[in-house]
């Protein structure tokens, strides 16, 4: 029989959402690195969900915050855990607080303090200041949202929605790991389920697969598959309004854990189909099915209690215990490096431009790093069979390019333990770290994930046997051979503390390079409209009628988007006539609708909005609005819009 004596709850959960959507226009976009793509418009709006997770019998709580992002880096966490502190004093802090990235690979970049991921064109202080904003307001919401809450967890499996871009490299790793993973994916889907007198009011789901649904060739923002399969259950599912309720009945994130080597591109080509956002929309609503099947079944009530540690590390100078290396041997960790088949790119998610770089062997760079190797015998330990090109540490002496000093951690809500690293892990490697940390704590496997992506970035952790077949995610583990083992004696380090409930110095944190950065040259120029347009006008109309199914686009005389990023609003509503009044159906957060963005002559704006009408739409008059702001010559910035002439939408029944 299910529980109903809900006076028994032991915890208080919060929840909330809200936008964290980035410069829409002419920023490079993050998690490809290719420098050619940079955004035009919005597909679907990034968002951040909070979660708080408080024990009042024991006085603690944890802050679990999901962010439709690319990456999590140590200069939003900073400012976060800053402007906490701010507004909540030391109730929020780096031990208790997990931010954690749905690493699409379709959003605005530019929010870094390592130069590495910011391109060329520099830091983006309005993008950086949308997801900070964003993250602060859901959290807000979330504090104030706390109630008594039923926590329930269940583990099922998909097996559809991910394949190993990395065989050969996974095939290396001893039987015991292949055994655990046959078909070389990690199937674990895991739901945590949060009931308010007995009723689901949210959601969270971990499956292991990469944001790399949309290809390198798309342009608009999107959440990618994680982003859509929550988009899905929210808006289309459980009917939460973004725009007009703040807050919302149901939240549900869709997480990520291990999904270094996972891709969502079963077919092994970018894309995957040949409409990639079907494909994307596929991926996620798979994810969205299988956690939902689990949502609707028993799902037992989760005891335990609330717990959190965290320690600073400086990756780059860690010794490793014969206990974790395998071999019966002391070792180290070193200086960051990339190696050449990092430039490569992973091929089953995006090739990057560099022709002469391939996965495996690269025989120049490979036959100069053995001559480096030879002689430096303590590089070689650390880094070979690497072929390095990217001397990270020599160029952080340049300036700050990637981080060394990172924050691992690990949280405990009831029975589910969370280990935070902050890379990309693959499945062997997450195993490892799993079964390192159960062990200790005498937890079920299951219940220990790896919450990757989380509080700052190192890019990739391989076993390392996969290391030395050297592929994408080997030649992007920058600290070298031994940076798994390392991870895993913290690992062990933190779950220790946790067991036997002892505190764990936390160590010296990564310096804050907020001061050092360069912004950049991000100002939109003065707007003028197409000649002989107002702002607002139509440039191309919609048709007079369509068939529900179909789709519709309008052009508008516009303005750069930039200028207003509209967060937690919109550039555009679809809308039908109910009578006297208009009724909002679709916005720019909707998966219906796509806003884009192009450059005409003399700085014009030209905005092209497209809806894409459901089968089930019901017939009437509708009409399209485009809602910008515009900067004229000599004064500030004012509100524009435009409205589009109205159409018809009919079913096959009524004819043309």
């Amino acid at each position: 029989m299910p529980e109903t004596n809900y006076a028994t709850d032991r915890h208080l959960v919060g929840r909330a959402i809200a936008d964290i959507t980035g410069e829409p226009a002419e920023v490079g976009m993050l998690g490809y690195g290719k420098g050619d793509q940079k955004t035009t418009g919005i597909h679907l709006r990034l968002r951040s969900r909070a979660f708080v997770f408080v024990d009042p019998l024991v006085d603690r709580r944890v802050l679990l915050i999901v962010n439709d992002l690319p990456l999590i880096f140590s200069s939003i966490t900073q400012e976060v855990l800053r402007r906490l502190a701010q507004r909540f004093g030391d109730t929020y802090t780096q031990s208790n607080v997990m931010l954690t990235a749905t690493h699409t690979h379709c959003g605005p970049g530019g929010y870094s303090h390592h130069r590495l991921y910011n391109g060329s064109a520099g830091f983006r202080p309005k993008t950086f200041a949308a997801i900070v904003d964003g993250i602060l307001e859901a959290v807000e919401r979330a504090h104030e949202d706390l109630a008594p809450a039923t926590l329930r967890l269940v583990h099922g499996e998909l097996r559809e929605a991910s394949v190993n871009r990395s065989r050969a490299a996974f095939d290396r790793n001893p039987e015991e790991d292949k055994e655990f993973f046959p078909d070389a994916i990690d199937p674990q889907t895991t739901l945590l389920r949060i009931d308010r007198e007995g009723e689901p009011v949210g959601a969270i789901n971990w499956f292991a697969t990469h944001g790399t649904s949309m290809s390198n060739r798309n342009t608009l923002i999107s959440g990618d598959n994680k982003g859509y399969a929550a988009y899905h259950w929210e808006h289309v599912v459980e009917g939460v309004n973004y725009l007009a309720d703040p807050d919302p009945d149901f939240v549900a994130a869709f997480a990520q854990t291990n999904a270094g080597d996972m891709s969502p591109n079963l077919d092994g080509r970018p894309g995957d189909a040949t409409d990639e956002r079907e494909n994307t929309r596929a991926l996620g609503l798979r994810q969205y099915e299988a956690a939902a099947k689990l949502a609707a079944g028993y799902v037992p009530r989760m005891a335990g209690s609330i717990d959190h540690r965290v320690v600073h590390v400086d990756l780059s100078a860690v010794t490793v215990s014969a206990e974790f290396t395998g071999d019966e041997r002391e070792h180290r960790t070193g200086r960051p490096a990339g190696g050449a088949a990092a430039f490569a790119g992973a091929g089953y998610d995006g090739p990057t431009h560099w022709k002469t770089f391939h996965e495996g062997s690269n025989p120049g760079w490979d036959l100069l790093s053995r001559l480096v190797y030879r002689f430096a015998p303590s590089l070689r330990d650390v880094q070979a069979p690497k072929a390095i090109v990217a001397p990270g540490g020599l160029l952080n002496r340049l300036g700050p390019y990637v981080q060394e000093i990172v924050p691992v951690q690990l949280l405990q809500i009831g029975e589910l333990y969370l280990i935070g690293i902050p890379g990309e892990v693959t499945i062997a490697a997450g195993l490892r770290l799993r079964r390192t940390v159960a062990a200790i704590l005498g937890a079920e496997p299951a219940n220990v994930l790896v919450a990757g992506y989380s509080n700052a970035y190192i890019h990739y952790v391989t076993t390392p046997e996969e290391y030395d077949a050297q592929h994408y995610e080997g030649a992007s583990t920058l600290f070298g051979r031994w940076e798994l083992p390392a991870l895993q004696q913290i690992a062990a380090q933190l779950a220790t503390a946790m067991h036997d409930g002892s505190p764990v110095p936390s160590g010296t944190e990564a310096p804050d390079l907020s001061e050092v950065q360069r912004p950049a040259k991000a100002t939109p120029p003065v707007d003028f409209p197409p000649v002989g347009h107002d702002f607002g006008d139509v440039l191309s109309e919609p048709a007079p009628a369509y068939r529900a199914g179909e789709q519709v686009s309008v052009e508008f005389a516009g303005a750069h988007p930039n200028h207003d990023l509209h967060r937690g609003s919109t550039y555009l509503m679809v809308q039908r006539r109910d009578g006297e009044r208009w009724r909002t159906i679709a916005d720019d957060g909707d998966w219906s609708t796509t806003f884009t963005w192009s450059r005409g002559t003399a700085s014009s704006s030209r905005v092209t909005i497209t809806w894409d009408s459901p089968a089930d739409a019901t017939p009437g008059t509708y009409r399209i609005r485009y809602f910008g702001d515009a900067v004229k010559s000599g004064t500030d910035r004012v509100p524009i819009s435009g409205t589009s002439p109205e159409f018809r939408i009919h079913d096959d029944e009524q004819g043309d």
